[in-house]
């Protein structure tokens, strides 16, 4: 009996080991965990992925900061800018999606996101009803940069004398975000039905949305989970010089397909940045002790180089690296868009404007993402919004200016996983984890077995050698 158990051990043992290695090899239950996951992220009624995606959980911030101007007088004399920023203003951000609606059998979806804003106090440096900014005025300067015939300029002159208006304006910050009836704009409004009398850098942004949005729902393919197909009826844009860059592509940054790798271009459609963006693999760590892939945007999405050459309007009139003229979209006004404090710009950009201080902590744009899921479990998408500003014939208003990219405000909206779906998303990972390492279990089994089998053979061994000296004993005696 105690034989037949020696080679019981031993069979089981190495039955085990080879089980284990083929297992890990044919890597069995990783694929098995990966089909589930790719088959269970689809967008259908009644799910959780549903309903996380329906109302997004994870608290959202939105938090705007200002360049105060210092020294008006000495800009309009041809010196360089000396600017402040104050802030944050803080804002709760609501996103739910509404007028949801599934097409082609499930494969499709429509929604709109309406996003709406409330202040913050607690996170906030001031009251923004109260706080006052002073920083350029871009209706005159939007003004001046649309007249571009001569009786046109004389009359826009007139009218810049008549309401005395100035190059630089003080508004409080609620006015400046949210928009206050405009002299300039309220005659031109006049004229052109389609401007508006009231201007805000996020006016008409409060509890309304960007457009409508058809989304693929993953049924056909989890590399599809909420990919943008057509934004306002359309599948391209036709603001810039190319198909490649007039292309949507992506999702629209609150969600990504699951079993994310390393060297994967994450693409977002940003509406507001009047492009599809990309992001990269930068770093790994974990949050709430849930692992997670770091994804930034690279320098190369706004460098000065025959890639982007198509966002240059007109063609080839680039400015430089870090930023991108937005005005095509923006009915002309002259906005460019970069990262906070002309982070990752050329340097012309930063020491034209004194108070800029860019660095990778307070102004990188990254998104922290759970590779299993494709769950965001933390970041912040920032980028600020500048005003090329230049002395215009015509307008003595602009007096000596240099030709500037002048920094207005920026913002910063961030994302932080709450404590009840970390916890949700943790008992899924250690689900798949224990499930992942069940070969590395039956390995760890046969170990053991393995070095039962050799305690019992040395076990065995010796006994044998104990008798046989046992045996000698009597015949030396004799």
């Amino acid at each position: 009996m105690a034989k037949c158990g020696f080679y019981v051990v031993g069979t089981l043992s190495l039955l085990l080991l080879v089980c284990s290695v083929t297992l890990l090899v044919a890597r069995v239950f990783q694929k098995a965990v990966d089909q589930t996951i790719e088959q269970n992220t689809v967008l259908k009624n009644g799910t959780e992925i549903f309903d996380s995606w329906e109302n997004p959980p994870p608290p959202i911030h939105m938090q705007f900061y200002f360049f105060n101007v210092t020294n008006p007088d000495e800009i309009l004399q041809g010196e360089d800018p000396h600017v402040e920023e104050v802030g944050p203003y803080t804002y709760r951000e609501y996103r739910p999606r509404e007028n949801i609606r599934f097409w082609d059998n499930g494969t499709k979806i429509s929604a709109v996101n309406p996003k709406s804003y409330i202040f913050q106090r607690d996170l906030s440096v001031g009251d923004p009803e109260v706080d006052l900014i002073r920083t350029l005025n871009i209706p005159a300067i939007t003004a001046m940069e649309w007249t571009k015939i001569n009786v046109l300029k004389e009359i826009l002159e007139g009218l810049l004398k008549t309401y005395q208006q100035k190059l630089f304006v003080t508004h409080t910050v609620h006015d400046l975000l949210w928009g206050y009836k405009d002299e300039l704009f309220s005659l031109i409004s006049i004229f052109k039905p389609d401007i508006s009398p009231y201007f805000g850098l996020f006016y008409g942004k409060n509890g309304t949305d960007d457009g409508d949005y058809l989304f693929l729902t993953g049924e056909d393919s989890y590399l599809n989970f909420t990919k943008i197909l057509e934004w306002n009826g359309r599948r391209s844009l036709n603001w810039w010089t190319s198909e490649k860059c007039n292309m949507i592509n992506g999702t629209d940054g609150n969600s990504f397909h699951p079993l994310i790798s390393k060297d994967e271009l994450l693409y977002v459609f940003a509406s507001d940045f009047c492009r599809s963006v990309y992001l990269t693999f930068s770093d790994i760590g974990n949050v709430e002790e849930i692992p997670f892939f770091r994804f930034t945007l690279p320098p190369e999405m706004l460098a000065n180089n025959s890639d982007n050459s198509c966002f240059c309007i007109p063609s080839g009139n680039c400015l430089g690296s870090g930023v991108l003229n937005v005005s095509i979209c923006k009915n002309g006004a002259p906005i460019f868009l970069s990262s906070p404090h002309f982070y990752q710009g050329d340097e012309k950009f930063i020491s034209a404007i004194k108070g800029m201080n860019p660095n990778k902590e307070d102004h990188e744009t990254f998104m922290d993402i759970n590779p299993l899921t494709g769950i965001i479990l933390r970041g912040s998408n920032r980028f600020q919004i500048n005003v090329h500003v230049r002395q215009i014939d015509g307008f003595e208003e602009t007096g000596n200016i240099k030709s500037l990219v002048f920094p207005v405000m920026y913002l910063n909206e961030s994302v932080l996983i709450d404590k009840d779906s970390a916890t949700k998303l943790k008992s899924v990972i250690n689900a798949t984890m224990v499930i992942t390492n069940i070969p590395y279990i039956i390995m760890a089994l046969g170990v053991l077995l393995g070095l039962i089998f050799t305690w019992m053979a040395c076990k065995g061994q010796g006994s044998t050698e104990e008798g046989t000296a046992d045996e000698r004993a009597p015949l030396m005696r004799t």
